[in-house]
C-alpha cells in the first residue's frame, strides 16, 4: 500500500506540475512565440493548448493507419486546418509573412501529435513557437523550423528517370515517411510482414516499420537499375521551385521538366527539426517510432540529455534506431544481399556499404579539404564572411568528392562497384537559409552551388553509361519559414520566473520535475 501512495502521489504532483506549466505558457503574454502546446492526456488521448482554445482527441485504429475523434473543443481549435495547399507557392508564401495559428494550416497534425507520444522518452509537453518568433537569443535565425505551421514543415520532393512517370508538377502532398517504402517499391523490393503506423502487422510492408505509403501515381512500374537520392537539408520548396524556373538552379529544373514534382511538398514528421526527418525519411518511420526523436532529448530511464545533432555525436546518433526499424539500405539487402548502396555524409547510415560516417567511426582517412576559398561550386561573396557558409562550402565539396569517388569505381582506398541506391546529404542550404532566411541571397547562392554539386553527380552516372536506367529524386528534411527579429523571448524564463522545475531541450521538449 505505501509504494501505491508514493505512486498517486507522484501521479498527483505531475499532474500538478503540468497544469501550473500549462498556465505559464498559455498566457496572454507568451502569445506572440507560444503558437501551441502539444501533450498526451492518456493512452491514446492528446491535447493542443493554445491561449484562445484547444483540441482533445482520440485516436482509433483504422487499417494500417488512425483515425481521429475530436472529443472536445474550446475556442477555436488549434489545429483545426489542416490543409496541404496552404502558402504553396512563393507569392502565396510572401502574401502572408508571419501567419498567425488563426491564419496558418497544420498539415497531418493530428498523426503528428499522437506518433510523439509514442516515445518512452516522449516530453511532458511540447511546444510550438509561432511563425513569428526570433530564437534572438539561441543563435539569432532569420530562418526557422521545428515547428508544426505548413511552411516550416513543407519540404520538396522531386523524382525523376527512369521508372517514374513524366508528369510535371503536381497539385499534391506527400509525407517524408512516404519516401523510403517508394524508394523500395521503385527498386523493385518485395513487401513482407512489417509494423504498421498504427501497430498492426501488415503483410505488404517494404520495411521491417513502416508508417509511409507507396506513392504509386508517380511510378510506371519499370525498375531502374539505381537510384540516386539527393538531401538539400533545410530547403523551403517554394524558394526551390521559383529558382529552378528563374534559371537559377538548372540541374533541378532538368529532373523537374523530366519527372513528377510535388507542387505542395513533402510534410516533415514532428519535430521539424534535422535528425528526426533524415532519419524519417530515410527509415519511413516518425520520429515517435524510428527513436531519434529530436536533435536533443531526455531520456528519463537513463537520467540523461541525449544529444544527436552535434559534431560531436553525428556519428554515433544511429544508436538510438528502436528494434525492428530499418533503413533503406537495409531493406534493400534482404532483397537482394549484393546490392552496394552509399550513405554520403549522411548520419542515418545503417546498413549502408559505403558510409561516410563509418569511415570517420573506424578512424579511415576522408581527406577533408583544408580551407573553403578555391573550391568549385562556392560562392565567394558568402565563403568569406560568414563562417558556417564556409564551413559547410567544405562539407559539401567532400560530400560531392565521396559521391564522385563511388560512382567512378574507388574514393580514397575503397573500390566501390555501381550502387543500387546512393544517398548524397548536402547541407549548406540549410545555414544559409538560417542565416539570411529563405527569402535572401545567400538562400539563393547556397541553391545555385548545391545545384552545381548535383549536377555534377548526374554527369557522373551519365560517365558511368547509368543515366538511362537510373532514377533520381530531390528532398529535403523539413522546410524553412522567414522570422520577425522584432518578435523574441524565451518561454523557458518565464517557467523559471514561475519556479517550476523542467528542461527545455532543443527549445521545443519540456521535460517537468527534472534537473
Amino acid at each position: 500500500m505505501a509504494s501505491v501512495r508514493r505512486t498517486l502521489a507522484g501521479m498527483a504532483a505531475s499532474t500538478r506540475s503540468t497544469e501550473r506549466a500549462l498556465e505559464v505558457l498559455l498566457d496572454a503574454d507568451l502569445d506572440p512565440i507560444v503558437d501551441m502546446v502539444l501533450r498526451r492526456v492518456d493512452t491514446d488521448t492528446y491535447e493542443a493548448l493554445a491561449s484562445d482554445g484547444r483540441v482533445r482527441v482520440r485516436r482509433v485504429p483504422d487499417g494500417w493507419t488512425w483515425r481521429f475523434e475530436e472529443e472536445h473543443v474550446e475556442g477555436h481549435n488549434p489545429l483545426g486546418d489542416q490543409d496541404t495547399t496552404r502558402f504553396a507557392g512563393l507569392d502565396a508564401e510572401l502574401a502572408v509573412r508571419f501567419p498567425h495559428r488563426r491564419d496558418n494550416a497544420y498539415p497531418f497534425a493530428y498523426h503528428q501529435l499522437a506518433q510523439l507520444w509514442d516515445s518512452p522518452a516522449a516530453p511532458d509537453l511540447a511546444v510550438l513557437h509561432s511563425a513569428s518568433h526570433h530564437w534572438a537569443d539561441q543563435g539569432g535565425h532569420l530562418g526557422e523550423h521545428g515547428s508544426l505551421g505548413v511552411v516550416q514543415a513543407r519540404a520538396p520532393f522531386i523524382i525523376a528517370g527512369a521508372g517514374v512517370r513524366g508528369l510535371g508538377t503536381i497539385e499534391e502532398s506527400c509525407q517524408l515517411v512516404d519516401v523510403a517504402p517508394t524508394v523500395l517499391a521503385l527498386l523493385g523490393a518485395p513487401t513482407d510482414e512489417g509494423t504498421a503506423e498504427n501497430g498492426r502487422i501488415r503483410p505488404d510492408a517494404h520495411l521491417g516499420r513502416q508508417d509511409g505509403e507507396v506513392l504509386a501515381q508517380v511510378l510506371d512500374g519499370s525498375t531502374p537499375a539505381h537510384v540516386v537520392g539527393f538531401l538539400m537539408d533545410g530547403t523551403n520548396p517554394n524558394v526551390l521551385y521559383d529558382a529552378a524556373a528563374r534559371g537559377e538552379a538548372p540541374n533541378i529544373a532538368r529532373l523537374m521538366a523530366t519527372g513528377t514534382t510535388f507542387g505542395h511538398g513533402a510534410m516533415a514528421s514532428f519535430p521539424t527539426a534535422t535528425l528526426a526527418n533524415h532519419t524519417a525519411i530515410l527509415t519511413g518511420c516518425h520520429p515517435g517510432h524510428h527513436g531519434v526523436l529530436h536533435n536533443a532529448w531526455y531520456d528519463r530511464s537513463l537520467g540523461r540529455q541525449v544529444i544527436t545533432n552535434s559534431p560531436d555525436t553525428w556519428a554515433t546518433s544511429m544508436q538510438w534506431l528502436q528494434p525492428g526499424v530499418e533503413t533503406i539500405h537495409q531493406a534493400l539487402h534482404r532483397h537482394d544481399p549484393d546490392a552496394f548502396t552509399a550513405a554520403i555524409n549522411e548520419m542515418c547510415d545503417v546498413g549502408a556499404d559505403f558510409s561516410t560516417f563509418e569511415r570517420m567511426r573506424q578512424g579511415t582517412p576522408v581527406h577533408f579539404p583544408r580551407e573553403p576559398e578555391g573550391l568549385p561550386h562556392s560562392t565567394e561573396r558568402f565563403v568569406r564572411p560568414v563562417k558556417d557558409y564556409a564551413w559547410f562550402t567544405q562539407i559539401d565539396h567532400h560530400g560531392l568528392t565521396q559521391a564522385l569517388g563511388v560512382w567512378r569505381g574507388q574514393f580514397i582506398d575503397t573500390e566501390c562497384p555501381l550502387p543500387r541506391f546512393t544517398w548524397v546529404n548536402f547541407s549548406l542550404t540549410d545555414t544559409a537559409f538560417h542565416h539570411g532566411g529563405p527569402h535572401s541571397d545567400i538562400a539563393r547562392a547556397s541553391i545555385a552551388d548545391t545545384d552545381a554539386r548535383i549536377g555534377e553527380v548526374l554527369d557522373a552516372v551519365a560517365e558511368a553509361g547509368r543515366f538511362d536506367d537510373t532514377a533520381f529524386f530531390v528532398v529535403a528534411d523539413h522546410g524553412m519559414e522567414e522570422s520577425n527579429p522584432e518578435v523574441t523571448g524565451d518561454w523557458g524564463v518565464a517557467l523559471t520566473a514561475a519556479g517550476i522545475e523542467h528542461r527545455d531541450e532543443a527549445y521545443s521538449f519540456i521535460y517537468l520535475d527534472v534537473s
